[in-house]
């Protein structure tokens, strides 16, 4: 983060605006998977949670963004939680959203491959380490996927074992195995 020194400005209070918390909003909603958590920094989505419990869920973005001010505000994020239950929903309508990635060089680069993996196709944790450049452990490319907080945007459940099995996901294979279905007959 960039600060520009003014004349109005004294250093302590550059300092102190340096490292005041960042302020996501967020907000809960059901959708036919259980709840959606859709978190929002001010350069875009953050995080996509799905699980049963809202307040598991709000534990889960608290224990992922340490730092952050957390706020519930279903305003900032509304049309961005409409957007992911519509896509849940019709995964042919596609998913666009303006994306906050943040994760290690590593991570970043699998989610960027994975970005590339179309709906209603899958690929294994050794292809797509070997599209990589340099090519990756699949096992590093597993815990890159396990890693992701920006579930479906990040399509990590369109990754599966070498014998074509659902394995490893975050959200449960549950909903793995409904996402897969309802993208291949889209």
């Amino acid at each position: 983060m960039k600060f520009t020194h003014s004349s109005s400005r004294t250093s302590s209070e550059v300092r102190r605006a340096s490292t005041a918390p960042e302020s996501l909003s967020y907000a809960v909603a059901d959708g036919v998977m259980g709840k959606v958590l859709i978190a929002r920094s001010a350069r875009g989505v953050c995080a996509i949670l799905l699980g049963e419990d809202a307040e598991v869920l709000t534990l889960d973005l608290a224990k992922r963004f340490p730092k952050a001010a957390l706020a519930l505000r279903e305003d900032a994020v509304k049309d961005d939680l409409a957007r992911v239950v519509r896509y849940i929903e019709t995964p042919s309508i596609g998913l666009e959203l303006e994306l906050d990635v943040r994760g290690t060089r590593f991570q970043r680069r699998v989610w960027e491959a994975l970005r590339a993996v179309r709906i209603g196709r899958t690929v294994t944790y050794t292809e797509l380490g070997e599209q990589m450049t340099p090519p990756s452990h699949p096992r590093a490319v597993a815990s890159a996927c396990a890693a992701n907080p920006i579930a479906m945007a990040i399509p990590c459940h369109r990754v599966v074992r070498n014998d074509g099995e659902l394995a490893g996901y975050r959200w449960g294979i549950e909903r793995k195995r409904e996402l897969l279905t309802r993208e291949a007959t889209a």
